[in-house]
């Protein structure tokens, strides 16, 4: 990739990651809100009450374009003449950073009793410290690593007694070094069994996807893309298929396709599905010339703060509900799931995410304070 597409943003990037930050924030209103699973079978086990929810979409992209998006990164910095110890200590302070930023997340938006939930963004800063591993590493130990976190994920989660950790429903852990460990490993929301294996996926992509070279050699790294997107999508429907197959003591629910716990046919079509449409928003937005309309740019700005509205979106919709259930009924927790109707939840973050359209453009502005200039101001030189 040359230096000088290596400096240029991708627009394509930026709207996938816009789509990631709307589906999550349009699910997570409903969810939280509404309730959109059947709360008797549990809100990840029972069946799901609306049907049309873009449910299990939104982290997969995200996770895996912040392995693109540090593939791209690092190759410009290179690019750019910063040497590899420089590189890797970035890196590790911005791992670190999203680790105590996620246990912080946790502790300020949940309960402190939750800080160890390995939510998102804890596992994006656990993947930033693997990813630079993976940078210094050759391609196939890495899709080795890929295959080893998701192969082994079914086993760890039987050992781990999975079901018995999200019995109520919703991830619970005991204040133990051995359930903390287990929920980072294997049975939290976003373990690193399999979940790791999303972003160094898209760390191994990116060069596919995005290219290294030009003319013919561009266009044969796109077409093994497309050949690797649609071998994976269609291990995941194989994968389904083979169910009756799998031992009944791997089994941690009873649906083909979940993001709680994520089966494997999830991850392996996910994954796919990431490199297919990554790839054709590449070849249909990036090759087009002149500045980008007014709805790239807001996608630009919303993407560049993707963090900062990734937290907004849950201190939006979380802290009025447990103050208004606190005032109503002396309970923070009377009014979850329960406090509106599904369409009333998605009128709320239609109106949110008007919101943070027109705020991410003016947190381009200096000065303004943001997670994003936060990570920078400590992380970079």
């Amino acid at each position: 990739m040359s230096s000088r597409r290596a400096a240029t943003r991708l627009v394509s990037i930026d709207v996938l990651r816009t789509t990631a930050i709307a589906l999550m924030t349009v699910v997570h209103f409903v969810e939280n809100l509404a309730g959109s699973y059947d709360i008797e079978s549990g809100p990840f086990i029972g069946a799901n009450r609306y049907w049309w929810m873009p449910t299990g979409f939104a982290a997969p992209l995200f996770t895996f374009l912040s392995g693109v998006s540090y593939r791209l990164w690092a190759d410009a910095q290179a690019s750019r003449g910063r040497d590899d110890e420089e590189i890797s200590k970035i890196s590790v302070r911005r791992g670190l950073f999203l680790i105590l930023f996620g246990l912080l997340f946790n502790v300020l938006v949940w309960m402190p009793e939750d800080i160890f939930n390995w939510d998102i963004l804890t596992l994006i800063g656990t993947a930033m410290l693997a990813l630079d591993i993976a940078r210094r590493t050759p391609p196939a130990v890495t899709i080795v690593a890929c295959g080893l976190l998701i192969a082994l994920a079914p086993t760890l989660r039987a050992v781990a007694d999975y079901r018995e950790f999200w019995a109520a429903g919703f991830y619970d852990y005991d204040f133990t070094l051995g359930d903390v460990l287990l929920g980072y490993l294997a049975t939290g929301y976003f373990p690193v069994f399999p979940w790791l294996a999303i972003p160094l996926a898209g760390f191994l992509a990116a060069p596919l996807i995005y290219g290294r070279g030009q003319g013919r050699d561009e266009g044969r790294s796109r077409t093994t893309a497309v050949t690797v997107g649609m071998l994976l999508a269609a291990t995941a429907v194989a994968t389904m298929a083979a169910r009756p197959l799998v031992p009944a003591r791997l089994i941690t629910h009873d649906r083909l396709w979940a993001m709680f716990p994520p089966t494997t046919a999830y991850v392996l079509g996910t994954i796919g599905g990431a490199i297919l449409l990554a790839t054709l928003l590449h070849r249909t937005l990036d090759a087009r010339s002149g500045s980008p309309g007014p709805l790239l740019r807001i996608a630009g700005a919303m993407s560049r703060h993707s963090l900062s509205l990734y937290i907004l979106h849950h201190v939006a919709h979380v802290w009025p509900l447990w103050l208004a259930g606190f005032v109503i009924a002396g309970d923070p927790d009377a009014l979850w799931q329960v406090a509106t109707p599904a369409t009333t939840a998605i009128a709320w973050a239609a109106a949110f995410l008007l919101l943070v359209a027109w705020l991410a453009e003016r947190m381009d502005r200096p000065g303004v304070p943001s997670a994003e200039s936060l990570l920078r101001w400590l992380c970079d030189p």
